[in-house]
């Protein structure tokens, strides 16, 4: 008969479960464990695959998971294996360099299994000299990091004495945040001579270049406080207290798109402030691929070199602007200023137009700046309008788009690129149209005939644009501009009497003004060299008595001479 044995019941009346440990789980250790940890680590083959992460079947308590590991009671832990042979070079790092050299090595063996394939002759060899042009393909355009083009280090447009004092630094990255509203100008005076322009350059093509052949006249670019018209409004004019020119103000306005430097010298004069240029100033040359990704390398007396560029810039924006006007030509109510007074080289002057004009900038500030038109187009209604006339050149046919070849089709594209390259150059012309309040802007397309020919040019095709729509397109706001115009205009008003110049890094987005002496850029020699000249013909004419009588004569005839020179 079965018989039931009744288990021992403890009784615990602090609590509930056992108060004691039970007979068959003593001296047994213990692991913690939980219920999210996975079971069959021990039959896993996958594990390997995630070396470096986490262990997947690691448990939630650390490492009280080695509580049932097997260890050998006689550990020799004092015992250790000197291994001195090399460890084997892991290429765990280098993946993609391996990756490179079997690529290299496939091609390698690919090309020498077809050549050993191909028939002896000059099927082999053209057929080699074809593998290797297609692996040259295939590399031309992989650059290493050690075939970085280096950065080359400009110079500055002047360089700053010891005896220059710093006065204001200004991050031209934040000129962004300025902004001013200015109403319209009054328009005081528009002299000078200017002709028309001619339509039939507005339908030349790629297919009909036309050449581009140079023009004998004189360009006045006077600065401002030569200006007989200026140095007259100062005078006249009440609260008339800015003076410039419009090349000046378009440089100020778009100091924030400017790479190269540049100065413009400042004279404050009680209360007026004439911004002025230096004599040597290469404010006048036009930049070429300023705003590009990569600026025009070359150095010395090369053809492609920045100076050079600029040159040739400068020079077919001059030509074209004259070439490509009729000989008819429109009297202004006064004449050039600037112009000789024998007719004959005032035939030479260029064509242009001078309007001088007033604005009022806020805060007891009132501008009076000269503006330049280039020439005069009449309408469907003939109407007299003038306009702006500039030139894009191009210098080197691989460094963007092809015009020869795009000109025509996508001249949007084309645009595109001189917006890119030419940006600060743009903005500047952009400017200037604005503020003479001409009616359009022709941008002319000059390139060369070949690109290792810097003397000889065609036109490819003439554009217009209005001044404010070209505006928005290089997304030029105008109360931006006239916010840093004023920026600066403020900023030397509050400065003490003196002379100062507002100098761009070359190399960085800064602006500097510096407190110069009143004599900077003032040369004296010639002055000096005449008068020491003077003294020694008196001399001479003391120690001679027979020249005693000819001397004053020959020395008033000079001294004529020379003031006729400087006038």
């Amino acid at each position: 008969m079965a018989s039931f044995k009744c288990p021992d019941v403890v009784n615990n009346p602090g609590g509930w479960g056992p108060c004691t440990l039970p007979e068959q789980f003593k001296d047994i250790p213990y692991q913690p464990f939980s219920k999210a940890d996975r079971l069959g680590r021990a039959a896993d083959f996958t594990n390997s695959a995630y070396m470096g992460r986490r262990d997947r079947y690691a448990s939630q308590f650390g490492a009280g998971g080695d509580i049932f590991a097997y260890y050998e009671e006689n550990d020799e832990s004092s015992f250790q294996l000197v291994d001195t042979s090399k460890a084997p070079k892991t290429f765990r790092k280098k993946t993609w360099q391996n990756r490179n050299l079997q690529r290299i090595r496939r091609d390698e063996r690919r090309m020498g299994g077809t050549m050993q394939m191909l028939s002896r002759g000059g099927v082999r060899d053209r057929d080699r000299q074809r593998q290797e042009r297609k692996l040259q393909k295939r590399w031309a355009g992989r650059r290493r990091w050690t075939d970085r083009t280096p950065v080359k280090v400009r110079d500055p447009s002047v360089e700053v004495q010891s005896s220059w004092k710093p006065m204001e630094e200004l991050e031209t990255g934040k000129f962004s945040k300025l902004s001013a509203k200015v109403d319209k100008p009054e328009d005081l005076l528009l002299c000078g001579s200017v002709q028309y322009y001619d339509k039939t350059w507005d339908r030349i093509n790629t297919k009909s270049e036309k050449p581009l052949h140079p023009v004998d006249r004189t360009h006045h670019n006077v600065t401002t406080t030569d200006d007989p018209h200026i140095r007259k409004y100062s005078q006249s004019i009440k609260g008339a207290n800015v003076f410039a020119t419009d090349t000046i103000l378009s440089q100020l306005m778009a100091s924030s798109r400017s790479v190269y430097s540049w100065d413009i010298v400042v004279h404050r004069v009680q209360d007026k402030l004439f911004f002025d240029k230096r004599d040597d100033n290469d404010a006048d040359l036009l930049t070429v691929n300023e705003t590009a990704q990569e600026l025009p390398q070359e150095e010395g007396d090369h053809y492609n070199s920045p100076e050079r560029l600029s040159l040739e810039a400068t020079y077919l924006n001059q030509m074209f602007g004259q070439r490509c006007l009729k000989k008819q030509t429109k009297d202004l109510p006064e004449p050039n200023p600037f112009s000789a007074s024998s007719e004959e080289e005032e035939g030479q002057a260029a064509s242009v137009a001078y309007r001088y004009r007033k604005w009022n900038l806020g805060d007891g500030l009132t501008l009076v700046c000269r503006c330049t038109h280039d020439a005069v187009l009449q309408d469907a209604k003939h109407k007299d309008k003038f306009i702006n006339v500039k030139t894009l050149n191009e210098w080197n046919p691989k460094s963007g788009v092809d015009w020869r070849q795009k000109l025509d089709v996508q001249r949007g594209a084309v645009l595109a690129t001189e917006l890119k390259n030419n940006g600060c150059k743009l903005a500047k012309w952009t400017l200037e149209s604005i503020l003479a309040g001409s009616a359009a802007l022709k941008l002319g397309y000059v390139t060369r005939n070949a690109p290792n020919d810097p003397q000889h040019h065609v036109v490819l095709g003439v554009q217009q644009f209005k001044p404010t729509e070209i505006a928005k397109q290089i997304n030029l706001n105008l109360e931006n501009a006239w916010g840093v115009l004023q920026h600066f205009v403020k900023m030397l008003m509050k400065m003490p009497e003196g002379k100062y110049v507002i100098l761009k890094d070359p190399m960085k987005p800064l602006v500097r003004i510096y407190s110069v002496p009143r004599g900077t850029f003032e040369d004296d020699d010639d002055e000096d060299d005449d008068s020491e000249e003077d003294d020694e013909d008196d001399d001479d004419e003391e120690e001679d008595d027979e020249g005693a009588e000819a001397a004053p004569a020959a020395v008033t005839e000079a001294a004529a001479g020379r003031t006729v020179t400087s006038l």
